[in-house]
């Protein structure tokens, strides 16, 4: 079961406000792992006709027929037709254009430089798609979603190729402490801020790592029983 979501209301509203524009919108949202990318992007479309589709884990064995073929399959299975072939980005895309032509509709590339990095083509013919489809239905938003902003800055934010089309660059950092503090909800006044603290030197304002709490057992407990914290913060 998903969480409720908590935070992001600035970046929320800067979302909704792209609806009120008379084009399509490209929308980049980068940060790092589990800061919230996907489910902001998945908060701020859930009362939008909306499609999700995510790269492939990079590990030694992945290539970029690899990714065109899961991405094929995730055509197949959330727009419901039948399955496209997979050689090439250019198809894919307008596969996935012509499902998104008239109605408010937001999709949403999640792994952005998993999906596209081993192959040279892909950005340039997700351009080409932008320019010939995508902006077309001015009641589309398309997001773009990142781990790996180093990439994203050098080969979309930095391109020529997309110079004057990104909409919106949202940089997602962790979350104040007045937000992390809605992690122990209602438990809150039973709960320690010192409790608090000790918890949050440890994983940060990382929503994916709060939402590990349990709101009702101190920070030893907490940490004890979710003793892989010291490993996590390490990653952050």
């Amino acid at each position: 079961m998903q969480h409720s979501f908590i935070g992001r209301k600035r970046e929320l509203q800067m979302l909704g406000e792209l609806f009120k524009k008379k084009s399509a919108s490209l929308v980049v949202i980068r940060g790092r792992r589990r800061i919230g990318k996907s489910r902001l992007a998945q908060e701020f479309a859930q009362k939008t006709p909306h499609y999700v589709f995510s790269g492939l884990p990079p590990t030694s064995g992945i290539s970029a027929a690899d990714q065109k073929e899961e991405f094929a399959r995730q055509l197949q299975r959330e727009m419901k037709i039948p399955l496209p072939r997979a050689d090439d980005w250019g198809d894919l895309f307008w596969h996935l254009a012509q499902q998104a032509q008239k109605e408010k509709i937001v999709l949403v590339l999640d792994e952005i430089s998993w999906m596209g990095s081993k192959d040279p083509t892909f950005l340039g013919k997700l351009k080409i798609a932008w320019d010939l489809y995508f902006k077309n239905n001015p009641q589309l938003v398309l997001i773009l979603c990142g781990s790996i902003s180093s990439w994203i800055e050098e080969n979309i934010l930095s391109s020529t190729g997309f110079m004057g089309r990104i909409s919106l660059d949202i940089v997602l950092e962790e979350l104040p402490l007045y937000e992390c503090n809605e992690f122990w909800s209602a438990e809150q006044e039973r709960v320690s801020a010192f409790d608090i603290f000790k918890i949050l030197s440890v994983i940060g304002g990382v929503p994916r790592y709060l939402e590990e709490i349990l709101p009702n057992q101190s920070a030893e407990t907490n940490i004890q029983n979710k003793n892989n914290f010291f490993f996590l913060s390490l990653l952050r």
